[in-house]
């Protein structure tokens, strides 16, 4: 078939390359001049299928009350006069409940430990480079009841199938000798051995260097006005000052932006932009304990960091304040500074590069996957913060269903 995927970044482009794997000729649509240069620009690296679980839990209700009116808050709502901002917060107040909150956590880790195998397996296949690290990921934490109650977590994640190792302080020093220096004493974490780092945007970049040779089409610079539908068909996408172009099925991977231009046909989706921030820093002349070469998670300020390549990426924070992209100095700051106490001989390092992208959340964390009501219309997003994680097994579960094959993962497709 002719299949037109809406969107070029790491979700898009991985539903491009399994549907040319299958057997079809695909048209890549970006607005950007190139793939990967949005949301899978700078984000914190992580592929943490170990820590595959949504940001709506029981115990996310009592930070949220805590974190009320602080400007450098890891989760921040700015209340809008927007009727899906409401809507999209209560609906994940009512996702924290605790069976929801497991019933979410099985489906999450499920299709990440098979995005997992199947980037795996498309890196073996074809050599891609991206800065892969595959070391594992460290949640750390510096606070006694915050690894209390970690460790527990990570007992109840267990029964639900979620690998995840309790680990000492002296154990987590020999896994990122780096922290021995924190100002902020490490007291213990959990450790995800089999979970891996890289550069999202690389690897968006490279994938779409082989999709090329593959023969997918990449139509850059084109803005998506409409999706042109009868009641039960994709006919057709317009394209801004490119006119329309005709196709046999239609993939959604806009992102945050996905709810925009599937509403004029009637489909609204609970995708809503959850704002994240991130810094670089380059590490040039630093020396190997200067700075961590396994990818962490900081409990307490809920920032992950990645080594890549020569530069160390830090991301967190949520911020719901609809679709403004622009930065925030004052939480990037609360970033560089929780990394300078972590690492205090990176303190030198000047030259940090800000960042803020829109993760394209649903209430639950669980993404948007398959079929719609128009049938040869598909989605693939509503990744939150799970987009580089899930990436790759979602695009090979999508292009399953859409050559009609049932997926290899058990997961709720459309």
């Amino acid at each position: 078939m002719k299949i037109a995927v809406l969107g070029a970044g790491v979700v898009g482009v991985t539903s491009a390359w399994y549907l040319a794997e299958a057997g079809h000729e695909v048209t890549v649509l970006e607005r950007q001049p190139q793939a990967g240069m949005e949301t899978s620009f700078a984000n914190g690296g992580q592929i943490s299928a170990g820590h595959a679980e949504p940001w709506a839990k029981p115990a996310a209700l009592a930070q949220i009350l805590r974190w009320l009116g602080r400007e450098d808050a890891p989760l921040l709502f700015r209340p809008r006069a927007d009727l899906a901002q409401w809507e999209w917060g209560l609906r994940f107040l009512f996702e924290c409940l605790p069976g929801r909150f497991e019933r979410h956590c099985r489906e999450l880790a499920g299709l990440a430990a098979y995005s997992r195998d199947c980037l795996g397996q498309l890196r073996d296949r074809t050599g891609i480079q991206y800065h892969a690290l595959s070391r594992g990921i460290l949640h750390f934490c510096t606070d006694r009841g915050e690894l209390e109650a970690l460790a527990r977590h990570t007992e109840a994640m267990r029964a639900l199938g979620i690998e995840r190792e309790v680990k000492t302080s002296a154990e987590c020093l020999a896994i990122e000798p780096a922290l021995e220096g924190s100002a902020a004493p490490v007291l213990g974490g959990v450790y995800a051995p089999r979970d891996e780092s890289g550069d999202a945007h690389v690897f968006t970049q490279e994938l779409a260097r082989l999709c090329r040779e593959r023969g997918v089409r990449f139509a850059t610079g084109a803005s998506i006005e409409a999706i042109e539908a009868s009641p039960d068909r994709v006919e057709g996408v317009r394209v801004k000052d490119s006119g329309r172009m005709a196709t046999d099925a239609c993939v959604v991977s806009l992102g945050s932006y996905s709810p925009l231009v599937l509403a004029p046909l009637g489909i609204h989706i609970p995708v809503y932009p959850l704002k994240g921030y991130s810094i670089t820093l380059p590490l040039g002349a630093a020396q190997p304990r200067d700075a961590p070469s396994v990818s962490l998670t900081d409990e307490a300020h809920k920032i992950v960091i990645s080594r890549l390549g020569d530069r160390l990426r830090a991301a967190g924070t949520a911020e719901l304040t609809g679709y403004d992209t622009s930065v925030n100095p004052a939480r990037c700051e609360a970033i560089v500074k929780r990394v300078r106490e972590l690492f205090p001989r990176l303190a030198r390092v000047e030259e940090i590069e800000t960042w803020a992208g829109l993760r394209p959340a649903t209430p639950s964390n669980v993404p948007l996957i398959g079929r719609t009501r128009v049938r040869n219309l598909f989605l693939n997003t509503g990744h939150g913060t799970l987009g580089w994680t899930l990436a790759c097994g979602s695009g090979r579960a999508l292009a399953d269903l859409v050559s009609g094959r049932r997926p290899e993962v058990p997961f709720r497709f459309l």
